[in-house]
């Protein structure tokens, strides 16, 4: 639904040129709206006079894009639009060259004029795009064009400097976009436009590349660095973590993919290990860690208990955990504060699954989202681990794909889920009993390649949608989908 004033501002933008000649007569307050609606529609002229006329000192995506009371429609939830957000960065440029006293009709008040734009929390969904939106990659590579243009074509004149504008922004960096991206960090450095990076993705980069770009960038902006294939190994990490360490607001830290080079020990080996939990030891924020892939067995201990405070999501997927590196994650202090934890990967049906067990109740209280897919849970496990499980009754997402599960088994999850009201999304295996010939227990590569009997998973399928109609759940999704689901981003818990 939509209110009057939101008709009449999208009926308003019909024209775009009188739209623009009109601005300077409205009131400030109806701006916000007038940005949304011109973002949505595509009203890339009234767009650029917007940013240009911007009464405001902070101009937020997350803010002004999200759902309103004049608009249910959250275009924060959807890839941007290539021209609009083209728009917002032309306009952003034609402000910087205009003097403060030549922005619209009116002189602009100091006091009310722009200082931050903030373009973070885009939609990146890691899908191919159509090409009318924008990649965050693309997005980067625009923002970045716009930081060099204004370092290259700044002027010396007298009286005409403008008002500098701080833009935030979620960085995405490859070899490929280094030097281009490192190049627009240095522009920045004293520019009217200064660019702060709050989440930093980077991916195959070599290590002195990562180094050079963590020295650019700004201390009090940096939330979260997120390395990927990037095969650091311990060595690596040493080097790597005391520049990531002295970002003390830092909240999340990513290693993906860190390549294990602990199966080798050695005096070396150790040495760097040691190193890189002091080093861990610095962070005074951090509430997010994620080493997924990295060998941590009988590990986990040690780095857990270099941090100073609690952390609220906990990503440890495929890491090889014993039972006493979930023992001890069950009796630390992070478990009573875990709003999600991922352990995908990991063997939970032998040893690990009574430690498991006790890792959950202790969550129970907090947690949110539980990722656990290819863990090896057939339905003996999962049977006696629903007790606790159903106990999370904050429970919003559980991933179960890859496990050979039954139908039976299914079924009663469904059955129990239902003590669990805040639950909206069960990803969950194909049955075992769709498929063919399976070997028990049948290991994850083959669950996940062999073909299944379309016929017996529509038969499954239709079954559980019955389920769920009788038993009042209609609004929680049961799929097989592991692609078409964004995993949640702990900032958006």
């Amino acid at each position: 639904m939509h209110t009057l004033v939101f008709l009449s501002t999208r009926q308003m933008l019909q024209c775009q040129s009188a739209a623009c000649q009109a601005l300077p007569l409205l009131p400030r307050e109806l701006f916000p709206l007038l940005f949304k609606v011109a973002f949505m529609d595509k009203k890339t002229v009234v767009l650029r006079e917007l940013v240009h006329m911007w009464p405001f000192p902070l101009l937020s995506f997350q803010q002004l894009l999200q759902e309103c009371a004049h608009c249910s429609r959250a275009l924060l939830q959807e890839r941007p639009s290539t021209e609009s957000m083209q728009a917002v960065i032309l306009g952003l440029t034609t402000r910087l060259h205009t003097p403060e006293t030549e922005a619209g009709t009116q002189p602009l008040c100091r006091k009310h004029v722009l200082r931050v734009l903030d373009m973070t929390g885009l939609l990146d969904d890691g899908v191919e795009q159509d090409p009318g939106t924008m990649s965050m990659w693309d997005c980067t590579a625009a923002v970045a064009r716009t930081c060099i243009a204004q370092q290259q074509g700044r002027t010396a004149e007298p009286g005409l400097a403008p008002i500098p504008v701080e833009v935030r922004v979620d960085l995405r960096v490859n070899r490929a976009s280094y030097a281009f991206l490192r190049e627009a960090l240095r522009s920045s450095v004293g520019s009217p436009l200064r660019l702060c990076c709050r989440d930093l993705r980077a991916e195959d980069l070599p290590m002195r590349n990562t180094v050079a770009l963590l020295q650019l960038l700004d201390a009090g902006c940096l939330r979260r660095v997120d390395l990927r294939f990037n095969n650091l190994g311990l060595r690596g990490l040493s080097v790597i973590i005391p520049h990531v360490a002295r970002f003390q607001h830092l909240a999340s830290l990513r290693l993906h993919y860190v390549h294990g080079d602990s199966r080798q020990p050695s005096v070396d080996g150790e040495d760097n290990f040691r190193y890189f939990l002091a080093q861990m030891g610095r962070f005074t924020c951090l509430r997010e860690l994620s080493m997924g892939s990295s060998l941590l067995s009988g590990r986990l201990d040690q780095l857990l208990s270099t941090l100073q405070s609690p952390l609220e999501s906990l990503e440890l997927a495929f890491c090889a955990l014993l039972p006493e590196d979930l023992r001890f994650l069950a009796q630390s202090p992070h478990a009573v504060h875990l709003k999600k934890l991922d352990l995908s990967g990991n063997d939970l049906s032998g040893r690990q699954l009574e430690p498991f067990q006790g890792l959950l109740q202790a969550a129970a209280a907090t947690l949110l989202h539980l990722e656990l897919t290819e863990c090896q849970l057939a339905d003996t496990q999962l049977l006696v681990t629903l007790p606790v499980l159903t106990r999370c009754t904050s429970l919003r997402y559980l991933g179960l794909y890859g496990n050979p599960l039954s139908m039976a088994g299914l079924k009663e999850l469904l059955r129990d889920s239902v003590a669990q009201a805040e639950l909206r999304t069960v990803v969950h295996p194909f049955p075992v009993d769709c498929y063919e010939g399976l070997p028990w227990p049948p290991p994850a590569s083959v669950l996940l390649e062999a073909s299944i009997n379309e016929e017996k998973f529509a038969r499954v399928e239709a079954e559980l949608h019955q389920l769920l109609l009788a038993s009042g759940r209609a609004h929680v999704l049961w799929t097989t989908d592991i692609y078409g689901r964004l995993a949640a981003d702990y900032f958006s818990l």
